[in-house]
């Protein structure tokens, strides 16, 4: 199998790069980027999204990275993973997903199969990429060319839940495709793999695990909204009701990253095309996309109580990444914290031991303060980085600052309000 295999990697971020490091220890991999600094880095033996070290680059020893699309011709599967994310009205943005596609139909061949990873709405695969890979080819689909798709299921910043220990669905455009699709992931998933009946069912099994996962977390933020009014910690609620054996364990929180907060949008979308219009999944994303505008307006309560002037008053927001001990910042919803507190002329300070500076700079327009300062009057912690652990929050604040908890990481003995 090793032999007549050739598999060429489109996008080399947080899905890309694991995958094709763990291909390239057993077969010739390319690894194609669009970005040239990120081949450069990679080329160089550093991934800065910290996803896979730098031992684990040096291991794929048959994987080449490039910029250029002619240096995957010669592939025989292409694997796309591109982002897919979603536009300022909340509706899915394919754009990635089409020029990836129309650049692996100007390379394919008779023969060739591509399999897309990119989280999308059932059917997309078929209907929207498949005529771009026909368009750009002059081949037919399922005559000359074939398709797969086997959803990522990367967890960024978990050194546990790895590629190859996550099992993977996997499906194919038809039954010997869908087998030969199975047997190239089999070979290296050691958590195995389960074949889906078709591409549209593996499609939906992976725009409802992010959906499940977005709608549990806005049912505990909603109570966390009940319990505040009722004067009850819902931390002490949620590990009380946790005691019986079958209680979902979720917390309440923010709710963002480049998958719960997002892939839900794609599934909302394609019901509203066939005419139905999603009760449960939008109400839960529209509880979970304002709990940032929720978390400033507590914060500037419980300042007000206490005697601050909120214009002009020094806040500081401990992280501003989606997620705890990562560096990625994408579609954080930190920052909804960040912008209601310079609504109400707050001076915002925002540390990030793991965030790039010139990230959030061009993604959020924000300056990361090198540095916590001291004195100020309300202190946010929003992101349960380790290195938060060791930080003396109290001492962060003037004498009578408020100490907000989002993630619950610290002794409830020290702050004012934990979501």
């Amino acid at each position: 199998m090793e032999n007549s295999i050739h598999i060429g990697v489109i996008g080399l971020g947080y899905v890309g790069l694991p995958l094709a490091v763990e291909f390239g220890k057993k077969y010739p991999v390319t690894g194609f980027d669009i970005h040239q600094l990120r081949v450069d880095e990679l080329m160089a033996g550093h991934d800065r999204t910290l996803e896979t070290s730098d031992e684990e680059l040096a291991a794929a020893t048959f994987l080449k990275y490039t910029t250029k699309l002619e240096d995957i011709k010669d592939c025989n599967y292409y694997i796309v993973t591109v982002p897919t994310p979603i536009d300022q009205h909340k509706r899915p943005d394919l754009t990635p997903l089409i020029k990836a596609s129309e650049s692996v139909g100007k390379v394919l061949k008779k023969g060739d199969i591509v399999i897309y990873e990119s989280t999308v709405y059932p059917g997309a695969t078929e209907e929207d990429c498949v005529p771009i890979l026909e368009k750009f080819s002059g081949l037919k689909f399922n005559q000359d060319f074939y398709c797969g798709y086997s959803p990522e299921r990367i967890n960024p910043g978990d050194k546990v839940h790895t590629v190859t220990k996550i099992l993977k669905v996997t499906s194919g455009s038809t039954p010997e495709v869908a087998k030969k699709v199975d047997d190239l992931y089999k070979s290296i998933i050691v958590a195995g793999t389960y074949m889906a009946s078709s591409i549209k069912v593996a499609e939906a099994a992976k725009v409802i695990e992010n959906s499940q996962r977005d709608i549990n977390i806005a049912f505990v933020n909603e109570l966390a909204l009940i319990f505040n009014k009722i004067g009850i910690d819902t931390h002490e609620v949620l590990a009380a009701a946790g005691t019986k054996w079958n209680f979902l364990k979720f917390t309440p929180g923010l709710v963002g990253g480049h998958c719960i907060g997002v892939d839900p949008y794609y599934l909302t979308h394609k019901a509203q095309e066939l005419g139905y219009n999603p009760e449960i999944i939008l109400a839960g994303r529209r509880l979970n996309d304002n709990m940032g505008f929720y978390v400033a307006n507590r914060v500037i309560k419980n300042m007000i109580q206490k005697g601050h002037t909120i214009a002009g008053s020094r806040v500081l927001v401990l992280g501003i990444t989606f997620k705890e001990n990562c560096p990625d910042i994408r579609n954080s919803r930190a920052i909804d914290v960040v912008n209601e507190f310079k609504e109400y002329s707050c001076n915002v300070d925002v540390f990030d031991p793991w965030a790039d500076p010139a990230e959030v700079k061009h993604e959020y327009g924000l300056n990361l303060a090198p540095k916590p300062g001291s004195d100020y009057d309300a202190v946010v912690l929003a992101v349960a980085h380790n290195e938060f652990k060791e930080l003396d929050i109290k001492a962060l604040g003037s004498k009578n600052a408020i100490i907000y908890d989002i993630k619950g990481l610290l002794d409830k003995s020290i702050v004012d309000e934990r979501l």
